[in-house]
């Protein structure tokens, strides 16, 4: 049976550091749990006490200055030196997720679903547009249009003209026996000055934007979040 309850975290300010360790140990948790239960039958389970499904986790949170790598990235698309990131107050990991450079700070929504997708479907590509649809649907509630950029991950805004597409919301993840990690970034209010200092997503021809820069004000991170949640929950028939 699938298990379509989600445990809901909010971690608030976390430095990024702090928040990948936390993840892993999550991850790693549920993917320990799942081979165990795919090595033993039902009522092993039961007589030794290990839980008969695996759990699923939806963590909200903000990070400080930071930039991070993926696996695919080219560390050249930092054009920042050691020294001038002390001066911006930021930090830089090279980390175990997809794509390419991203910046995380105060103001950015980061989401981080640790799922089994077991417990949903069992199809990478759906995930990704599905938790692109939950940001298009939240950015409709705020009188925005989001969409789809075909040949790249997240949401765009007026993607279908070269000139004005900009990019609201990057997505980077880790999937590892059908347990995903990492997820997206939902630019609200972040400072975008800090998208200078990278090739965002190693993309060098499109802008980056914010929900603050289109609707000409600051915007609730508090009141983003409960709508993203309510339709990311929506979208994947989610549990409390």
């Amino acid at each position: 049976m699938k298990n379509k309850h989600v445990f809901f975290e909010d971690w608030g300010l976390i430095d990024y550091k702090q928040a990948w360790e936390k993840q892993e140990v999550i991850f790693a948790s549920t993917v320990k749990l799942k081979t165990e239960l795919r090595n033993l039958k039902q009522d092993d389970a039961f007589f030794t006490g290990i839980k008969t499904a695996t759990p699923n986790y939806l963590i909200f949170c903000e990070h400080p200055h930071v930039y991070t790598l993926g696996k695919s990235g080219k560390p050249e698309h930092l054009l920042l030196s050691g020294q001038q990131l002390e001066e911006k107050n930021a930090t830089f990991y090279p980390i175990n997720r997809g794509g390419d450079i991203t910046y995380h700070g105060p103001g950015q929504l980061v989401v981080y679903p640790i799922l089994d997708l077991d417990n949903f479907f069992t199809d990478i590509h759906l995930y990704l547009r599905t938790l692109e649809e939950a940001v298009i649907l939240t950015l409709a509630d705020f009188g925005i249009k989001g969409e789809r950029f075909p040949g790249f991950t997240g949401v765009w805004l007026e993607a279908n003209d070269p000139q004005k597409a900009r990019k609201i919301c990057a997505m980077g993840v880790r999937c590892s026996r059908w347990v995903t990690m990492h997820g997206l970034a939902f630019n609200i209010n972040p400072n975008l000055n800090y998208f200078k200092n990278i090739v965002p997503c190693g993309i060098e021809d499109k802008a980056v934007t914010s929900m603050e820069v289109e609707v000409g004000k600051k915007v609730s991170v508090k009141e983003v979040s409960a709508v993203l949640r309510k339709y990311i929950y929506a979208l994947f028939g989610m549990t409390n």
